[in-house]
């Protein structure tokens, strides 16, 4: 079998400008700018904000749980039907209608921001497994990472552009400042409207459709080859336990990624300026992260990237615990006076180079393990191990701060970090690269 091209760079701009579109979604609403909003002021239960973090996880929570048995069944008809793009332009557009919709939500209304979080929140969470799964069709095995390293690490960029909008327009997340605060929303939800229409029009649908048969429907189809997609997971082994380890690192990421900015303005007590500066330094070491470990993937392995990328994060968040007591080490030792925050800033931004890494090595090597003609299920698997690990991550982490507070709970990332990086040592990359290529009959 002749070795597999690379697509035209103008197709991998095109697929890799979706993660700089709904990036301004994952870092406007759900890391830096809503997220605070929310409990502060939506709920506004201060000065702990223990029943608004808590309605915040619950709102992610939901929208994970309908997402995870949601992608793997849509993920099978996306590739029966060869209609990736259509099921894209679907979740685009109701993550769009859904984020401007936040708009209406003012303070007190917290039953119509969770159900807007839930809706806004599962369309870019279905978008972000449909558009994962061209990944494997955009070239060879040994450049996936590099592909997807440069796609993550340009979201990044979208992040920073969109939030800097915001916040340079909207200023901070007051009850004062609302009447400019609500629309953070629209203005989010028409950036990811723009910068999505790129993809559209240079992503190729490469799939070839299938009838259905008398009596099938595309949801009987869908149940049928995921039932079948399940059984046939023993001939993928390493994917199998890959997507456990996976699992366990969306865990401690979503909590990263929903509670990092909360954690600051809660636990540090951060001055809007720091807040600001770590949101362009995280976003920036993160993107600058995705890219070099892209290419670092394609030399040392996918599966020694990913573990590299999971043993920072223990550290980094272990330090993040304990960014206080660091403090204080550093400044008997050096004489200095250096602010709690300042750590706490300069921890997060090591931190970064891994945020963007370990999402983009984790997709690429699903992406290696991986037949074509299976993409779609197979990164709707993705999917549903991701977002699964979203709701047990961000509900042990909701219940957790209520007893023990935010402070402690943060320490429970670590754990997930922990158990992710023990389980991917079972994963050996040849055999579940070799299963994918055997598949299509190589």
């Amino acid at each position: 079998m002749a070795k597999k091209e690379r697509a035209p760079f103008k197709e991998i701009f095109g697929w890799a400008m979706f993660d700089f579109a709904n990036s301004s979604y994952t870092t406007v609403i759900i890391t830096v700018v809503f997220s605070v909003l929310f409990p502060r002021v939506i709920v506004g239960d201060g000065p702990d904000f223990k029943m608004g973090n808590w309605y915040w996880t619950v709102a992610l929570s939901i929208s994970y749980f309908l997402i995870a048995f949601a992608a793997p069944v849509l993920g099978a008809i996306m590739d029966f039907s060869a209609s990736k793009k259509k099921f894209l332009m679907a979740s685009y557009l109701l993550t769009v209608v859904a984020t401007c919709a936040l708009y209406f939500v003012t303070p007190g209304a917290i039953v119509l921001g969770i159900i807007l979080v839930v809706i806004s929140n599962f369309g870019f969470s279905a978008g972000e497994s449909f558009v994962s799964s061209f990944l494997p069709e955009l070239g060879p095995q040994e450049e996936l990472g590099k592909i997807s390293g440069f796609a993550w690490g340009l979201g990044y960029f979208g992040g920073i552009a969109s939030t800097g909008i915001v916040l340079a327009l909207l200023g901070s997340q007051t009850v004062e400042n609302f009447e400019m605060q609500r629309y953070v929303g629209p203005i989010t939800g028409l950036f990811f409207l723009v910068a999505g229409i790129p993809t559209f029009l240079l992503l190729k649908e490469r799939g070839v459709a299938r009838k259905l048969a008398p009596g099938q429907s595309y949801w009987s189809v869908g149940f049928g080859r995921l039932k079948e997609t399940f059984a046939d997971l023993k001939s993928f082994r390493d994917l199998m336990v890959f997507l456990i380890s996976l699992f366990f690192s969306f865990a401690g990421l979503s909590i990263v990624i929903s509670f990092a900015f909360i954690y600051g303005d809660q636990v540090i007590g951060w001055q809007d300026s720091t807040k600001a500066l770590m949101f362009v330094i995280t976003n920036l070491t993160a993107a600058v992260g995705a890219v070099i470990f892209g290419y670092i993937q394609d030399k040392i392995g996918d599966k020694l990237t990913y573990n590299i990328t999971l043993v920072i994060w223990i550290i980094a968040v272990t330090l993040i615990y304990a960014a206080a007591e660091v403090t204080g080490w550093i400044n008997a030792s050096l004489g200095t006076e250096y602010k709690t925050e300042f750590i706490f800033l300069f921890i997060g931004s090591i931190a970064g180079l891994s945020l963007g890494a370990t999402q983009s090595a984790g997709r690429a090597m699903v992406g290696v393990f991986s037949p074509q003609s299976k993409s779609g299920e197979f990164f709707g698997l993705w999917g549903l191990a991701g977002k699964a690990a979203a709701i047990l991550g961000l509900m042990s982490l909701g219940a957790m701060q209520l007893y023990l507070g935010l402070k402690t709970a943060i320490l429970l990332t670590s754990g997930f970090f922990v158990m992710a990086f023990l389980t991917a040592l079972f994963v050996d990359e040849k055999r579940g690269k070799a299963a994918a290529r055997e598949h299509e009959g190589a």
